[in-house]
């Protein structure tokens, strides 16, 4: 992407800048859905950071298509990059008002509760401000969340590190599994968001609901 991104002049006064993070977890298929249905509300931006194994489950182009950027690695530090330019994972975090990890991978949980850097998704959720409203979202096969490492990661997650755990649920996982493990439902997501901004419908949206 040739522009950089600068939250100053991306961010809209009176808007809610919603940012979804994805991570390599099949319900990233749910990506589109959850911006999509955002975008249903009034004076909501979103942008989208997808990790490299998350793209596999959902087309990044079906998302621009709707005008929200989807941020990969390889925007973060381009080749023509040079000291005192903006950085991405900076500036990303500066235009937040919220932050969605909708899947959080085992992987990704890990990672975050470990400090890691190492991609463009970690980076900025290890420079993200306490402030910013932070809700994770674990989606895994059901003998990895069972996993005791998994608790312990998710304890650092709550009562360290303050972010908000939301599921995950039981249901048929993608590998046929059934059991806990399963991404909260996409619309929940969504909810979230509304319910914290008390944002309201388009009012074409509310009209075709209605009829």
């Amino acid at each position: 992407m040739s522009k950089p991104f600068v939250a100053e002049t991306e961010r809209r006064p009176g808007h809610t800048h919603v940012l979804l993070i994805t991570t390599g977890s099949v319900a990233s298929v749910k990506a589109p859905l959850i911006v999509e249905e955002l975008l249903r509300y009034e004076s909501v931006k979103v942008e989208v950071v997808a990790t490299k194994p998350s793209l596999v489950f959902f087309d990044a182009d079906a998302i621009r298509r709707t005008g929200v950027r989807v941020w990969t690695d390889a925007d973060e530090w381009p080749a023509a990059y040079k000291i005192g330019d903006p950085i991405l994972h900076i500036e990303l975090r500066r235009w937040a008002d919220i932050v969605l990890v909708a899947p959080c991978s085992a992987n990704t949980l890990s990672k975050i509760a470990h400090g890691v850097c190492d991609n463009l998704a970690t980076s900025l959720m290890r420079a993200l401000a306490p402030t910013t409203p932070t809700y994770i979202f674990p989606a895994m096969n059901t003998l990895m969340y069972e996993h005791p490492l998994t608790a312990e990661h998710l304890r650092i997650v709550r009562d360290v590190v303050k972010y908000h755990v939301v599921g995950p649920i039981g249901k048929l996982l993608a590998c046929g599994d059934i059991g806990i493990g399963a991404m909260s439902e996409w619309r929940d997501v969504v909810q979230v968001v509304v319910d914290g901004f008390k944002l309201r419908l388009h009012v074409s949206s509310s009209i075709q609901e209605g009829a």
